[in-house]
């Protein structure tokens, strides 16, 4: 006959399938409680794992595996809540369309935004970039003429550089006058690959 002891030795140190199912739970009962300001999840996609979160206005930051998931955690804890919390159920449907673009079926998305984490010009700039049709692109100084501010060339930069909504807000599609594509938040190797599938379809 087993001791105690012999018995707990033999169980698991981590039931991984016990503490999945009572995050799930305790996430759920947070989201009906309303104590979940950020929800989250990673999804796998053809350019890397990306970190969705979404507040209960919209979809408020997409980030690249390179930006680091944790520490735009931490600054989404730092900026808009401390409430954070895994819930990939409220990201279901961002996830979806995601899916739908890089597989082609979807050429724009129809998602609620919370533009919260951009201020001022450069959330002028971001309302304006899905006007770039999918597979197409636009110069920085075009995108500055079309946001009210024709010599703000360098601000626009700025404003795609620092998109907290990258794919979704198509700031891939802005470059520079000499057709170069400039810098983005997942690389520029990240930008091409992103518009080579779209102009090739």
């Amino acid at each position: 006959m087993n001791t105690d002891a012999e018995v707990f030795e033999a169980l698991p140190a981590v039931d991984a399938d016990a503490l999945t199912r009572l995050r799930a739970r305790l996430a759920t009962e947070a989201s009906e409680a309303e104590l979940i300001d950020v929800a989250y999840r990673t999804v796998d996609s053809p350019v890397g794992k990306l970190l969705l979160a979404a507040t209960d206005v919209g979809l408020v930051r997409v980030a690249f595996a390179v930006e680091g998931h944790d520490l735009v955690l931490e600054r989404l804890s730092d900026t808009v809540s401390p409430r954070v919390l895994h819930y990939p159920r409220r990201l279901d449907n961002v996830a979806r369309e995601l899916d739908e673009y890089f597989a082609g079926a979807r050429r724009e998305f129809d998602l609620n935004l919370d533009f919260q984490l951009a201020k001022g010009f450069r959330r002028e700039v971001l309302r304006h970039l899905p006007e770039i049709e999918y597979g197409h692109t636009a110069s920085y100084s075009v995108v500055a003429a079309a946001s009210g501010s024709p010599r703000a060339v360098r601000a626009v930069g700025t404003a795609c550089a620092k998109n907290p909504l990258p794919l979704v807000v198509p700031c891939h599609r802005v470059v520079r006058s000499d057709g170069s594509l400039g810098q983005y938040a997942g690389g520029p190797e990240l930008k091409a690959i992103l518009l080579d599938l779209e102009s090739s379809r």
